[in-house]
């Protein structure tokens, strides 16, 4: 049985049985506290825990789910895969225990013929909470499983909540027997490789408070609603019935592990190891296919640093398989031929994931060279220096900076018989990661907690009117201070606002929140942003300028005209880049992101070089002539699949409902799918400046502009500043740049010859240089502070110079100068004195030391230095206590 044909099947049987079938959400978590969505029941959260009233009373869907918190075990288990699909049925207080019963032991026991699963009831185990029961004679009664077959389990393995105070209740799971081959009789209770967990039947019955842990808590009472949460592992049951040892081998991932096997020229089952590296690459390449299509990008931060280590883990697992040259056009071909029969938008959107897939790869196999040879470094330096183990430091930057596995170091370094300081690099690691925790925790969001929200969701969804007015009279149905619901606020304080209609835009699809006011008849609230925390509802982020604002008082939302007419100007003119883009350089070129606020917007697409000067003119030209062109600009209100049809087109990873706003500039030109404000004809956009273009990682491009008026002031600026080098130059502006050329080919001339000036004048230095040598145990030390040079070259030529005069002996020069602040100190050293033990290297980093920073290098010749001018003196004494001692 297909991985393809278990979802068609699951889908029917519930829809057939009154569940609406919803498709499954993004991978991109709606969440902005989490990256991704990591359990089938994900979505449902608002519905279940009632923050936000369910649409419907049940439903069904196949979620897909990434997790990667257990991700060093990918390969090594049958269970573990960091790409997962979780089949779900729900129920938002409708049917109970005995209805999730019933459908899961209906589904699992149905013929294949009859659209079940097929399973035979004789390997079918379940486990229920050890107080619960009702489970355990429900059970019986709907499967007629005997006592024996039902394990009673304790809260650690039967008992769900959030682990925060909310919604709770018992579970029941149902297990598959594989045989006596797999391990011991005795059920899940005693063996969970024998007996594999396939279905989880959450009962929410109860709330909770006093959470102290999984197991620790009290229970307030019964839900007034209770709900169902029930998951089956779709990899898990497709192994099962289609006969193989692990999800890995099934339909949707064995192609890609047979294709690591022919590249590799290795069979799987003949090597262990072997065996894990295929698997890890079959599951890190599906998962990154479905990242990608998705509309994650790989980048150094949250899901696209994600993205990036499962690639680059790929990358590794083929190398060590012996395969150095690029794979994942092949790799990446035999998972989308795999996937999309289940997932058609994996083909829709195939070329450009591939782009994104073989740059990440070109990138990182050129980072792999580039530090392969710092690694090689480090490993001679340590090795010459006696040493068996690699610096902490050097893999954390190796890891850091290069993006360099943790594990490829220490294979390599292994392989040339060092061992890595691995609890240096732990620390550092660690402390990075505390970085990025206190830096995450800074930026989250000033709103409440989701939970605070839900009474206020329950009246109803915020209705937006500022599509037309931008004024409207309205009531205040909530006030949240410091994340607690309270019916007042006063001047002075900082308050989210929960209005019944509001005209002011709230963040989203990115454009900016709105700037403006909330006023009423004895109150002034001056707003600082507009949020959706929860869908449906609208938070006004406020501080009280004056009086005392209660709930339930009449209120009027205002926007800044002059705000809410530049924000419309810079959204609208995404959208004439955004086709000015694609008309340009193609369909390729794809939105991948974008922000935009007054008089200002950015967007990120999908390309891989950077564009030409020609090719950003070309662009802004044509954006300015649709502006010109005063194109009409319209919006419509349409299903999902209307609007697809239609060609509107969905920024990846953005979140879509089944009806969608569907926005047009001049037609099809511009047509996308967009809850933004945008003006009424283009030419209201008024004039673009496309002020840069960079890169965001090795796949996507940057491009930003200057909007209206904004665009206009710096337009006058550049005006004026060539309006005053024509003046200053006495030029007309027709000749100034190759005024400005000629200058700078003149000042080039004259540092040049400058340069030369004094380098003809430190030469001067070297007979006497040579002469004040002095005799230092083995060696013949030439020390001297040259003072300010032009640069650390002057340096570095004249210490070899020296030592070129002093030929034959056993020299050892060391100069020091100054030059942009800073002190630098080359040390050069002759055969005979690196005979007699000296070592430029060494040397270099006393010296540096002192300076207060740092140096090193080769034996004959290494450079140093520091900010601490003063002690130059102290340094060149370092040297020479260190040639004595």
């Amino acid at each position: 049985m297909q991985t393809a044909d278990i979802q068609r099947r699951w889908l029917e049987f519930f829809g057939q049985r009154g569940h609406t079938v919803v498709p499954s959400a993004s991978l991109i978590a709606d969440d902005p506290t989490v990256m991704f969505t990591i359990a089938g029941m994900v979505p449902f959260i608002p519905y279940l825990t009632g923050v936000v009233p369910a649409p419907y009373p049940r439903a069904t869907s196949v979620q897909k789910c990434i997790r990667t918190n257990d991700i060093e075990e990918v390969g090594k288990t049958t269970r573990h895969g960091t790409f997962f699909q979780m089949n779900g049925n729900f129920s938002f207080g409708d049917y109970f225990k005995e209805g999730a019963i019933e459908y899961a032991w209906e589904l699992l026991t149905m013929p294949e013929a009859d659209g079940g699963l097929g399973f035979d009831e004789k390997d079918l185990w379940v486990t229920v909470y050890e107080d619960d029961d009702e489970a355990r004679q429900l059970w019986k009664r709907i499967a007629g499983l005997p006592d024996e077959r039902i394990q009673s389990m304790g809260k650690e393995d039967n008992y769900w909540s959030t682990g925060q105070p909310g919604p709770a209740g018992p579970c029941s799971e149902i297990y598959f027997d594989r045989g006596p081959a797999y391990g011991p009789e005795g059920g899940p209770a005693v063996d969970d490789t024998r007996y594999i967990e396939i279905w989880n039947l959450v009962f929410m019955q109860y709330a909770i408070d006093q959470v102290r842990s999984k197991t620790e808590f009290r229970i307030l009472g019964e839900l007034p609603n209770k709900n169902i949460d029930t998951g089956m592992g779709m990899e898990r049951v497709a192994f099962l019935k289609q006969g193989v040892e692990n999800m890995y081998e099934i339909d949707q991932v064995r192609p890609v592990l047979d294709a690591a096997a022919e590249l590799s020229g290795r069979r799987y089952g003949a090597n262990h190891d072997d065996d894990v590296r295929m698997r890890v690459i079959a599951d890190h390449v599906r998962s990154s296919l479905m990242l990608m299509t998705d509309g994650v990008a790989p980048g150094n931060e949250g899901r696209g640093y994600i993205l990036r280590r499962l690639m680059r883990r790929s990358i590794r697992a083929m190398r060590l398989l012996g395969v150095d040259a690029p794979s994942f056009e092949v790799l990446f071909a035999a998972s989308r031929d795999a996937m999309s029969a289940a997932y058609p938008e994996v083909s829709q959107n195939y070329d450009r994931v591939s782009r994104l897939a073989l740059g990440e790869e070109d990138a990182f196999l050129r980072t792999l060279a580039s530090g392969t040879s710092i690694l090689d470094v480090a490993v001679a330096e340590t090795t010459k220096a006696g040493g068996t183990v690699l610096p902490g430091d050097t893999a954390f930057q190796l890891h850091d900076t290069f993006g360099f596995p943790i594990d490829l170091t220490l294979e390599m370094a292994e392989e040339a018989g060092l061992s890595v300081d691995r609890a240096a690099f732990d620390t550092l690691m660690a402390e990075q990661r505390a970085r990025a925790k206190a830096d995450a925790k800074s930026k989250k969001s000033v709103l409440a907690d989701v939970s605070v929200y839900g009474s206020f969701r329950s009246l109803g969804e915020t209705r937006f009117l500022g599509y037309d007015e931008l004024e409207a009279e309205t009531t205040v149905v909530g006030i949240i201070v410091d994340g607690q619901s309270v019916d007042r606020a006063s001047a002075g304080q900082l308050a989210e606002v929960i209005l019944a209609d509001t005209t002011l835009y709230a963040e989203s699809g990115g454009q900016d929140a709105d700037e403006g006011a909330i006023v009423g008849h004895s109150f002034e609230l001056d707003v600082l942003d507009v949020q959706r925390p929860i869908a449906g509802l609208v938070s006004h982020r406020v501080e009280v300028r004056t009086g005392e604002v209660a709930v339930g008082m009449a209120a009027r939302s205002i926007v800044d005209a002059e705000y809410r007419r530049s924000a419309t100007q810079a959204h609208s003119a995404t959208h004439v880049i955004h086709a000015a883009l694609r008309q340009t350089l193609g369909s390729e070129a794809h939105q991948s992101g974008s922000y935009n606020k007054a008089g200002y917007m950015r967007l990120d697409f999908s390309w891989n070089q950077a564009l030409s000067p020609e090719t950003r003119s070309e662009i802004e030209e044509i954006s300015n002539i649709a502006v010109r062109d005063n194109l009409a600009v319209e919006t419509r209100v349409m299903g999902l699949d209307e609007a697809k049809s239609l060609g509107a087109m969905a920024l990846f990873g953005e979140k879509y409902g089944d009806r969608v706003r569907v926005v047009d500039i001049g037609g099809p030109w511009s047509r996308e799918l967009c809850a933004g404000t945008h003006v009424s004809r283009s030419a209201e956009i008024g004039m673009i400046s496309l002020v840069s273009e960079s890169s965001v990682g090795s796949t996507n491009r940057r491009v930003e502009a200057l909007v209206g008026l904004e665009a206009f002031r710096e337009f006058a600026a550049e005006r004026a500043l060539v309006q005053q080098l024509t003046a200053q130059l006495k030029t007309p502006r027709e000749n100034l740049a190759d005024r400005i050329a000629d200058l700078a080919q003149q000042l080039k001339s004259a540092e040049k010859r400058i340069q030369q000036f004094e380098a003809q004048k430190l030469s001067e230095r070297v007979p006497a240089l040579a002469q004040s040598a002095e005799s230092l145990g083995a060696v013949q030390l030439v020390a001297a502070d040259l003072g300010a040079v032009s640069s650390a070259d002057d340096v570095r030529r004249l210490a070899q110079s020296v030592r070129e005069r002093l030929a034959g002996q056993p020299a050892v020069v060391a100069l020091a100068g100054t030059a942009a602040g800073k002190a630098t100190v080359i040390v050069a050293t002759s055969p005979e004195a690196r005979d007699a033990g000296a070592r430029a290297g060494e040397l270099a980093k006393r010296a540096s030391a002192v300076l207060g920073g740092g140096g090193g290098g080769k034996d004959d010749l290494a450079q140093g230095g520091g900010p601490a001018l003063e002690r130059v003196g102290d340094a060149l004494a370092a040297v020479r206590d260190a040639l004595r001692g």
